[in-house]
């Protein structure tokens, strides 16, 4: 029904910055929560930064400052800047749908190294 899809993952060096973007597939303007959420090898996945319809957000404590999340509601788009970015920000990045039914993009790559 509704597809999100990623882009904007990468290999960056610490302390560059990168700019992730999730469009929902659908021709409606959706009301629910978008964000991105982050998953490393044997670890639950974790909300990085959600955004309400109303432009509310909510950052993970190690993301404040340095992460700034954004969503054009009339594009169904949500976007993460990152900025200040660290090795332990090293994640697959997912992009978040929330409200009744849960929708999970497919994830991006996101490496922080030198």
């Amino acid at each position: 029904q509704v597809q999100l899809v990623e882009s904007g993952g990468g290999l960056v060096q610490p302390g560059g910055s990168l700019r992730l973007s999730c469009t929902a597939s659908v021709s409606t303007i959706l009301s629910s929560a978008m964000g991105w959420y982050r998953q490393t090898p044997g670890k639950q996945r974790e909300m990085v930064a959600v955004m309400s319809f109303g432009g509310r957000p909510t950052y993970r404590d190690s993301v404040k400052g340095r992460f700034n999340i954004s969503r054009d509601n009339a594009k169904n788009t949500v976007s993460l800047e990152m900025n200040h970015l660290r090795p332990e920000d090293t994640a697959v990045y997912y992009c978040y749908l929330g409200g009744p039914n849960v929708r999970w993009g497919q994830g991006t790559q996101v490496t922080v190294s030198s």
